[in-house]
């Protein structure tokens, strides 16, 4: 059975200030997700389901069912604001959905084969999907999940701090901790060269530059959506109060390895990951594509 790809599609992108996930990118107008999609059909992945809010579909059809028609198997999943299929009847006022691992969950109907979870502003790189195929053949089991682990110094943005997951890995390679850094930059030294620092309550900590990272690109079972509904109940409840609280990833990966449910497969990648957190980063991604296009990695027309 093949693998299949869920992308979280749902956020708002206020940094960017549009649609990122439906910008273009690439010598035709490319989306970022259409590079994802390539990758992850070359890598041997079967369908491709999108996260999304329900007022985005109308526009994401239009955008990839042309495209990918004959290609792979796609299908749509909301996420929503309805708290009831979680066993809450009482509503919490919310202006943004409720995190990515609850947007994993909106999924949980429609996929009944191992999966992986990439966020749809992300470029990970033809490597990361042929490994994380190769371990959703072979490696993945109900107790046994994964991620891809880039390396912090190949994940950053030359225009501002950003969120990153900061991973420990055990003897063993798996997901000892994670903790999550908001506020993490390069900072240049007295030299000119630029170390990588993380701050908190207004002090700057240090963070080795081979440092690996989660960048939301996840291996599981369909059995996550069981071991984690419970612990997305428990976390609304107790933000009722709270409309900026996320239920995010590595909230629910935490929990699990504490409480010896399941352990987390580090797969290391030299992959260089790049994004748009920022309206300044587009450019940089376009140079980006533009030169993996000139050495022959991908095709100029993507899906010709």
């Amino acid at each position: 059975m093949k693998p299949t790809l869920v992308i979280l599609a749902a956020g708002m992108a206020s940094r960017y200030g549009s649609m990122k996930q439906t910008d273009g990118f690439g010598p035709n107008g490319e989306t970022i997700i259409e590079y994802s999609i390539y990758d992850a059909i070359n890598a041997g992945f079967g369908k491709v389901i999108f996260v999304i809010k329900e007022e985005f579909a109308e526009n994401f059809k239009g955008i990839f069912e042309p495209k990918l028609k004959g290609k792979i198997e796609t299908d749509y999943v909301f996420q929503t604001f309805d708290l009831k299929p979680f066993g809450i009847d009482i509503e919490i006022e919310r202006s943004k959905p409720w995190g990515t691992a609850h947007a994993v969950l909106a999924a949980r109907d429609v996929v009944k084969e191992p999966f992986c979870v990439i966020n749809a502003d992300d470029f990970y790189g033809r490597e990361s999907y042929q490994k994380m195929c190769d371990f959703l053949k072979n490696g993945v089991s109900d107790t046994q999940f994964s991620m891809i682990g880039f390396q912090i110094d190949k994940t950053l943005s030359e225009h501002g701090h950003v969120s990153r997951g900061v991973c420990e890995v055990d003897a063993d390679g798996n997901l000892a901790e994670i903790h999550e850094r908001t506020k993490v930059y390069f900072k240049p030294d007295e030299s000119g060269n630029k170390t990588i620092v993380f701050e908190e309550e207004g002090r700057e900590y240090p963070i080795r530059s081979n440092s690996r990272v989660s960048m939301n690109f996840w291996g599981f079972t369909p059995k996550i959506f069981e071991l984690s509904a419970g612990f997305f109940k428990e976390f609304a409840l107790a933000n009722t109060d709270n409309p900026k609280a996320e239920f995010f990833i590595p909230l629910a990966a935490e929990k699990l390895i504490r409480n010896g449910q399941a352990s987390f497969k580090v797969i290391p990648t030299q992959n260089q990951w790049f994004g748009v957190t920022y309206a300044e980063d587009k450019p940089i991604v376009q140079e980006c594509i533009d030169r993996l296009v000139a050495e022959g990695e991908y095709p100029k027309d993507l899906w010709k």
